[in-house]
């Protein structure tokens, strides 16, 4: 009995490196790596999903995504400062000069504000933070999305902020995510937050987002968009490129950083 055990926290602990480093597992290829049966498998993945450390998939099952980090998006700006800095530098690269862009609340989205081309812009966000840092640059008509501040966010996404989205027709929306993956789809951990950020995909001629290696193969509660309705996934340059071939397969128009 200690033997079987053993084994079971042995295939756990397996299972959970494994969607540790790829994001998601398959469950005929777990079965096959480890000896064991599918009905085995799928016994653990539900094991592990009840647990909360992973969300069953059709297949198998995926990583979940973190919560939003603590702290406001100043803070959280200044973790992984420098992979977040080239990922914004490429996004920056998507911004054509007159164009009117949305920057979602996000500290990926903070970092762009930094890279924006020196040319004139107009920039919507519903970030104080992002805000901020555009407020004293004079070729930026900087317009604020208003409403409750929801702090763990670091943005307005309530009812107020979605009266006015219905005004709005941005060119380009950068889409704070919390998970995005190849099936699961752009997925936020909060409710409002996700149906904040449907709407106004919905109203903008093109989505981007930009996504750390963290949120790449991770699954959020809420649905924003699926993967084949994002126009670019701006990712890093390491980057496995099986991963990288799973995106363009589901539709993602890929910008790797330098």
């Amino acid at each position: 009995m200690k033997r079987e055990n053993l084994l079971l926290q042995e295939r756990h602990d397996l299972i959970l490196k494994q969607l540790q480093a790829d994001g998601r597992v398959i469950a005929s290829m777990l079965a096959q790596n480890l000896n064991v049966t599918e009905d085995t498998i799928r016994r653990d993945l539900r094991d592990l999903a009840a647990a909360g450390l992973c969300q069953k998939v059709y297949g198998g099952a995926v990583r979940i995504a973190a919560a939003p980090e603590s702290g406001t998006l100043t803070q959280r700006l200044g973790r992984e400062q420098s992979g977040k800095s080239r990922l914004a530098t490429a996004a920056a690269t998507l911004v054509k000069p007159g164009s009117v862009i949305f920057l979602d609340a996000g500290s990926s989205n903070l970092a762009i504000a930094d890279a924006l081309p020196n040319a004139p812009l107009t920039v919507l966000t519903n970030a104080p933070s992002i805000a901020a840092r555009l407020l004293d640059k004079s070729h930026v008509e900087l317009i604020m999305i208003g409403g409750r501040i929801k702090q763990g966010l670091g943005g307005s996404v309530g009812a107020t902020a979605l009266r006015e989205v219905e005004l709005l027709r941005p060119d380009l929306y950068f889409v704070g995510a919390c998970g995005v993956d190849p099936q699961a789809g752009i997925t936020a951990v909060d409710f409002e937050e996700a149906e904040f950020k449907r709407r106004l995909a919905a109203h903008s001629k093109a989505t981007a987002v930009v996504a750390t290696a963290a949120k790449l193969g991770a699954v959020a509660s809420f649905l924003v968009l699926p993967i084949a309705q994002l126009t670019h996934l701006v990712v890093e340059r390491d980057t496995d490129a099986r991963l990288m071939d799973a995106y363009s397969a589901a539709g993602a128009r890929l910008l790797r950083a330098e």
